[in-house]
């Protein structure tokens, strides 16, 4: 295996903290594979650029010669991880954790490779312990340790409500990390508690604690909010390639090279001396390909350059068959899947991103769906609203 110290160079490569350095090249020099964590929850179908982050980070282990372990969490999914939010996340049925589940490998292996990758489930072992080993894991940690967090200690002062089933979460993922044996285990900088929580658990276990890599959070395409699905700002593994490649195009100029430095291993240096829109533009047919193949990825920049370089309108469209003769845009723009939520179909139309046949749409202004028209959200997105027969 390649020496520890230029193994750490390549892993240590966008990560914001690693803990410890000293741990890890011990782990290194004794020339074995560590065993590489990474956990998932399913609690939405799509995995996103956000994840693949960390997935980069395991390809970089998988290509040094370690083995990865990619766990899906179906048994945490029915608690939802805490970490970074304000509020108690809705509560999913087990359908829908199977559901997304099923789609985790297949969109994994377009990063990693299936020879070198292991998938678990966390509901193998957490389901086993039972109430006894419940009260167990809960011993072995107090409120007030579990209060330091700080999205806790924020919503504690607030008054809004923690349920016992969040505190019950960095138990779990910690009790995963004992379950699985890992070396290194991977997390978002709001992970960092959950992941300490494993190196604890561990060694009170009897095992050596494992590394803890924390990596920065990935900005969706509004420049702002951490990439999500619950805030419509991300860009998904299983995005059409002329999806991916203007939603790429969007991102904000300044964060475009935050997606440089944690999504490819271009050098950030070489890709500044570039104007900006070429930069961008190389981005989004360089993701466009990986993702979806070097074809596919000219067609999408043939078909942007179309709309926005010579303000035309995307050809084959897709098409949404109303039932009614009048709409109310808000709803329209949700059953069109345009706006993952009323929330954020109604900010849309309020900030004036909202547009029928190119004139803007008005909050509470009923469209006429008696007849065919263009409907389009921002600066790439289409859909053709036709009546129904």
């Amino acid at each position: 295996m390649m020496d520890s110290s230029k193994q750490i160079e390549l892993i240590r490569r966008g990560c914001t903290e690693v803990i410890s350095e000293a741990e890890l090249k011990i782990k290194l020099d004794r020339k074995k594979p560590l065993r590489i964590k990474l956990g998932v929850d399913p609690t939405s179908p799509d995995l996103h650029f956000g994840h693949l982050v960390l997935l980069n980070k395991l390809r970089t282990f998988q290509t040094l010669g370690h083995h990865i372990l990619f766990l899906i969490g179906d048994f945490t999914a029915r608690i939802g991880d805490p970490s970074g939010r304000l509020e108690t996340r809705p509560v999913l049925s087990e359908a829908e954790i199977k559901a997304n589940a099923k789609t985790y490998e297949d969109q994994v292996l377009k990063v990693l490779d299936k020879e070198k990758t292991e998938f678990m489930v966390n509901s193998s072992w957490l389901t086993p312990l039972g109430a006894a080993g419940l009260l167990n894991l809960a011993r072995q940690y107090t409120v007030a340790r579990l209060l330091e967090r700080d999205d806790f200690s924020k919503r504690y002062k607030s008054g809004s409500p923690i349920t016992l089933l969040e505190f019950f979460y960095p138990l779990l993922q910690g009790q995963d990390s004992v379950a699985m044996k890992a070396d290194v285990e991977l997390g978002g900088n709001d992970q960092k508690f959950n992941l300490i929580v494993g190196r604890e658990l561990q060694r009170d276990a009897g095992q050596e604690p494992q590394i803890v890599i924390t990596l920065p959070l990935l900005e969706g395409v509004d420049g702002t909010r951490k990439m999500s699905k619950s805030y419509g700002n991300h860009i998904a593994f299983n995005d059409s390639p002329r999806d991916m490649f203007g939603k790429v195009m969007s991102v904000p100029d300044e964060l475009m090279w935050k997606y440089y430095e944690l999504l490819t291993e271009e050098d950030l240096k070489t890709v500044k001396t570039l104007h900006p829109k070429e930069a961008k533009v190389r981005l989004a047919q360089q993701m466009t390909e990986r993702f979806h193949g070097k074809d596919a990825a000219l067609e999408a920049r043939r078909q942007f350059e179309q709309v926005f370089s010579q303000k035309g309108v995307p050809e084959n469209i897709e098409e949404f068959v109303c039932s009614k003769e009048s709409v109310d845009p808000v709803d329209l723009l949700v059953e069109t899947q345009l706006a993952p939520s009323r929330n954020e179909a109604r900010r849309l139309v309020q900030q004036g991103g909202v547009e029928a046949d190119g004139k803007r749409v008005a909050l509470g202004s009923p469209l006429d769906a008696t007849r065919p028209f263009i409907l389009k959200v921002g600066k790439r997105r289409f859909k053709r609203i036709i009546p129904s027969p």
